[in-house]
């Protein structure tokens, strides 16, 4: 889905205390905490070698991150460790799935509020269940494949795990019933390019 040769640069954002919490953030606002902005610096740092080692400018990329506050501030800090100024672009595509009224609750709460079934229903298959309010991974997966088609170049990305995961389905054929259940670390860059991914 990306033009041959082209490479993404994706960074899920730092951690943030709800992350640590296992507590559902979805669209939320939440910022990221002191963790999180030493893993967006190192995130950073990785990528600058990365692009000392090619000889590549860091201009020579387009910056692009979720409107979410958790996102646009790791983008900030890693555009600052590049030595870039101002901020990225933003694109309302790259938010999180949204979990509409599980909001800020953990699942355990959930389950003790009532929601026992429908937690169990979305253990069961992430891909398809949709939260109260919310919408499912196959949503997500669409909107992220409209904003695939929009990118022309090598670019680095700002987002969420949920959109981390599903990029492996639409650049690496990772069957989607799989793809909720993939990892989505905040202390790595993935590099997806010609239908494979590498981390750094």
């Amino acid at each position: 889905m990306l033009p041959d040769g082209v490479r993404l640069f994706h960074i899920r954002h730092g951690e943030t205390d709800w992350n640590a919490e296992a507590r559902l953030q979805g669209q939320l606002d939440i910022p990221i905490n002191a963790r999180g902005r030493g893993q967006a610096i190192a995130n950073g740092e990785r990528l600058a070698a990365r692009l000392w080692d090619e000889g590549m400018p860091p201009e020579a990329l387009a910056y692009v991150s979720s409107p979410l506050g958790r996102s646009r501030e790791t983008m900030a800090l890693v555009r600052a460790v590049l030595g870039l100024d101002g901020c990225a672009a933003t694109d309302d595509r790259l938010k999180e799935v949204a979990f509409g009224a599980w909001s800020g609750h953990t699942y355990a709460e959930l389950s003790a509020a009532g929601e026992r079934k429908r937690v169990a229903e979305r253990k069961r298959d992430k891909w398809s269940f949709r939260p109260p309010g919310g919408e499912t991974y196959a949503d997500l997966a669409d909107r992220i494949g409209a904003w695939l088609e929009t990118v022309e170049g090598d670019t680095l990305a700002v987002s969420h795990g949920g959109v981390h995961r599903v990029l492996y389905g639409h650049l690496c054929g990772t069957p989607w019933h799989e793809v909720p259940g993939l990892p989505a670390p905040q202390d790595r860059v993935f590099v997806f390019a010609d239908g494979a991914v590498e981390d750094f």
